[in-house]
């Protein structure tokens, strides 16, 4: 059985990335993946210091989440991001994220497909190609990983205004397809 990580980057209550997280996770909970939710909200994570200790030490001298959370990737089958797009760009949230994950850099990791749902008030189809581009320089630094897919749905920007997006069956059979039957 893979087991899927979902890592949900907004901080605002009620966010559309959110609510398309959640249709992702039913959608493989279905199909039989293993599923654990990540979410960035509340949780005590520091900017990266470049320090590189983390090379040394596999792990981070930093006494706060990220530690913990690293472990999580590090043993998860699939990794997928949930992100709204601010400013063409993923949340800052997210880049802190993936920033600190250098730890497992040098570590054994398992996680091969990486997937990104991402959200905007804006419906442009290349609103979110900086975040997939930033996502995509990431998992060149590991060289079992790669870009499984995308879905992007425009046009949300309020809180709860992703509810009813015909767009979400999209997200629910993308989580579907992780785990064939």
């Amino acid at each position: 059985m893979k087991k899927v990580l979902v890592i949900t980057t907004s901080l605002r209550k009620n966010s559309n990335s959110d609510r398309m997280a959640q249709e992702f996770v039913r959608g493989a909970r279905e199909a039989g993946c293993e599923v654990e939710e990540l979410s960035l909200k509340e949780k005590d994570l520091r900017f990266c210091m470049g320090c590189m200790a983390c090379m040394k030490l596999n792990r981070c001298v930093l006494p706060d989440d990220g530690n913990e959370m690293a472990a999580k990737v590090r043993t998860a089958d699939v990794l997928v991001f949930a992100t709204p797009i601010y400013y063409y760009e993923m949340s800052g949230q997210m880049k802190v994220f993936l920033d600190r994950m250098n730890p497992i850099f040098t570590a054994e990791y398992a996680f091969r497909d990486v997937y990104l749902l991402a959200c905007a008030a804006e419906e442009e189809e290349e609103v979110p190609e900086r975040a997939r581009i930033g996502l995509e320089g990431w998992i060149l630094c590991f060289e079992k990983a790669r870009f499984a897919g995308m879905v992007f749905l425009g046009g949300v920007n309020m809180p709860g205004e992703m509810e009813g997006n015909a767009g979400l069956q999209k997200v629910y059979e993308m989580g579907r397809s992780v785990c064939p039957e």
